[in-house]
């Protein structure tokens, strides 16, 4: 098979692939398709592809990090239906108040990203608080996204050290490393990549303060509103509790993971029960069901990366990003993964699908492990934002906003900033901080 038609036939695959997401195709259908493309470009069996390619990639993936995603999913939905996610959202932002509202809203949402409540119910829960509080700073929703993405998309899923989500676990098993990897670089680089988000969103406030711009609420966030006043919620010292022993237990007694995330889910049981008896089942139901979406996208995604894997073009490409990177290891990593990342709109699905080809080849570099560990975290947060990213399609739904709305701001604290978080993090591990 010509070499040009097996490189065309996986770039037209990937293409497909974001166009298919982002017209809201499900990766059920859009997966197979794309799988199914790159082995008829490559020369291969159509059925072998799928038989011994794309099905066994899928189900090692589901088998080994099942338990993490499903863990991580029902922690997140007992924090919310408990009301102890909310309880820290308005603590926070009351705290910090609204002449600091972009400042409130993006360390109300790192605080709870970092103590592992699922990406998507920090979305959901501090929504309420944040519409409420840019209604006391009198200031345009528009940016509420990029506020919420800096601190539920950002450096909390994958540059602090200690972080129990999926983007800082997932290296683990691929460098032998742990979730506190490399932590004098990934304190530094999230450093950076708060300061500079900070700097920007308050910018921009200003920015649209000086326009004239205000505040303009929909009848739903007035309901919203008005319902969050009323809402009784737990004490902020327990229901921040849990979150502490998921991250103290990561960082200070190295236990594994999906342990650290158990007893948090375990601790949350006891100290809600009261307010989760009612409706436990459900909860817990909901709560492990959610991850299956998750689980089951970066799986197929994983699945796809198999065939590529498979086809004859795969030496090829390495070598074409190989001589992009002028041999640096950790330049490749970041141009791999971020490639991936922005076709598949997922920070795991493309760290997951770059880590499953590449891994052996970047240990083989020399590089300390800890430190590809952390680049290849941070790198996977940067193009996975493009505008078909599913995150940031349900980021926007719940906000009421739409790309045009928003998205700039979200483009620049989720790929401008990350991004170049990243090439700091390139610069530090090459000289050698660890």
């Amino acid at each position: 098979m010509n070499t040009t038609i097996m490189i065309l036939g996986i770039l037209a695959a990937f293409v497909l692939l974001g166009y298919m997401c982002m017209k809201g195709w499900s990766i059920f259908i859009s997966a197979p398709i794309c799988a199914l493309i790159i082995a008829a470009t490559s020369g291969m069996d159509l059925l072998e592809a799928i038989m011994e390619q794309f099905l066994p990639g899928t189900g090692n993936y589901l088998a080994q990090w099942f338990l993490l995603f499903m863990l991580g999913a029902l922690f997140g939905k007992i924090m919310e239906v408990s009301g102890a996610a909310a309880s820290i959202a308005r603590s926070v932002t009351q705290v910090i108040g609204s002449r600091n509202a972009c400042v409130a809203v993006i360390i109300a949402t790192s605080l709870m990203t970092y103590g592992g409540i699922s990406l998507f119910v920090v979305v959901f829960v501090m929504y309420p608080f944040a519409v409420g509080l840019f209604q006391e700073a009198d200031l345009p929703k528009r940016l509420l996204p990029g506020c919420i993405a800096t601190g539920a998309f950002s450096f909390t899923a994958m540059a602090l050290p200690g972080s129990p989500q999926n983007q800082n676990v997932l290296p683990t098993n691929y460098f032998g490393t742990t979730p506190t990897a490399a932590p004098i670089l990934g304190i530094l680089v999230a450093v950076y990549i708060l300061a500079m988000s900070i700097l920007y969103m308050n910018w921009r406030a200003k920015q649209a303060r000086a326009k004239g711009e205000h505040f303009v609420p929909s009848e739903k966030d007035m309901a919203i509103i008005e319902a969050n006043k009323k809402q009784q919620l737990p004490g902020i010292v327990a229901s921040i509790f849990p979150l502490f022993v998921v991250v103290g237990t990561i960082i200070f007694l190295k236990w594994n993971t999906m342990v650290c995330l158990l007893a948090g889910i375990i601790l949350s049981i006891i100290l809600f029960f009261s307010r989760l008896k009612d409706d436990f089942v459900t909860t817990v139901n909901d709560g492990a069901m959610n991850s299956m979406t998750a689980i089951l996208n970066t799986s197929l995604t994983v699945g796809l990366g198999s065939v590529v894997k498979a086809s004859a073009a795969f030496t090829i490409i390495c070598e074409a990003i190989d001589k992009i990177s002028s041999g640096n290891g950790l330049i490749y990593e970041f141009v791999s993964i971020n490639v991936l990342a922005g076709v598949t709109g997922s920070a795991s699905g493309g760290l997951s699908i770059a880590l499953d080809t590449l891994s052996s080849r970047l240990l083989a570099t020399g590089i300390h492990p800890e430190i590809l560990h952390r680049v290849a975290s941070i790198s996977a947060n940067g193009l996975d934002s493009m505008p078909w990213c599913g995150s940031v399609m349900t980021m926007l739904a719940v906000c009421g906003l739409t790309h045009k709305d928003s998205y700039k701001d979200v483009a620049v604290v989720n790929i401008g900033i990350t991004m170049t978080g990243a090439v700091l993090a390139i610069i530090l591990g090459s000289l050698g901080i660890c």
